[in-house]
């Protein structure tokens, strides 16, 4: 049985680490959003999160200011879902 992301404390550590980012704007963002709600991300959510973060700054930065909207493999339901929760926070 693999272990979720939840009860694993090494990916939830890690999840934190990779939020860290280049841009201060997109380092506030998501460490304000995971402060409020990293205990209760569904291992889909931190799917979404995940693929968010292998985005470039600038890139991330449009979706979570909503100058741009997911498009190609990012263009999934839960990956929309989130950036709905993070422009929020």
């Amino acid at each position: 049985m693999s272990q979720t992301h939840q009860s694993d404390p090494a990916r939830r550590a890690r999840l934190r680490w990779r939020s860290r980012r280049g841009l201060l704007e997109n380092d506030l963002i998501l460490t304000r959003f995971l402060d409020a709600h990293e205990s209760a991300l569904t291992d889909e959510e931190v799917d979404a999160f995940t693929r968010l973060m292998e985005l470039s700054d600038n890139d991330l930065m449009g979706l979570l200011l909503a100058s741009q909207e997911p498009e190609g493999e990012l263009d999934l339901p839960q990956v929309r879902s989130l950036l709905v929760r993070l422009r929020s926070a």
